[in-house]
């Protein structure tokens, strides 16, 4: 393709420049392939407005190549715009993989922060109900599920191993009955 142009006249001015005769050229070449190109990326990507899109960027690829040098220009046009439409395709993928990955890291986020809300209120409440127990009972309770065995427990409270059970049960009986009557008020 060569750049038709008048560089300069008798008097030393220029008619048209090298640069507006490129422009030109390039202008007809973008209304001679731009449909093809457009037709070609449709068919990958089949979307009407993506296939505009990659086409706009493979014309900005070839303006700024030295396009005047391609021996066969449809088929640089043909070729640069699949692999343009495969990139953007695979950039399109990365993007909502991004997405999904954000969104799902923000719902698990919001469910940590709502499962921490419900922890700190059921401690609050066993904390309630401990507080309105006997000194014994809250004793017995926590050291039983501190992991301590009978005899340290009965060591710790002042009474024989073998009551412990006894007393074990009726203590978890209360914490029962307290918390059901705190859930009813509310």
């Amino acid at each position: 393709m060569e750049v038709k142009a008048q560089l300069k006249k008798e008097d030393g001015t220029e008619n048209i420049s090298q640069q507006e005769a490129s422009y030109s050229e390039f202008k007809d070449i973008f209304r001679q392939y731009y449909p093809r190109v457009v037709r070609k990326v449709w068919t990958i990507v089949q979307n009407k407005q993506a296939s505009e899109d990659v086409a706009q960027e493979v014309f900005m690829k070839l303006y700024h190549t030295d396009w005047e040098s391609i021996e066969h220009l449809p088929a640089w046009l043909m070729t640069t715009s699949v692999h343009t439409a495969y990139n953007r395709i695979r950039s399109e993928k990365r993007h909502d993989k991004r997405l999904e990955k954000e969104s799902h890291y923000m719902e698990q986020e919001e469910a940590s922060l709502e499962e921490n809300v419900l922890r700190q209120e059921n401690i609050t409440e066993v904390q309630e109900i401990l507080h309105s127990m006997s000194e014994r009972d809250r004793t017995i309770l926590l050291l039983k599920y501190s992991g301590f065995p009978y005899r340290d427990i009965a060591d710790a409270v002042g009474v024989e191993v073998t009551s412990i059970g006894t007393l074990l049960a009726r203590a978890k009986r209360r914490f029962k009955n307290i918390y059901a009557s705190m859930k009813g008020e509310e």
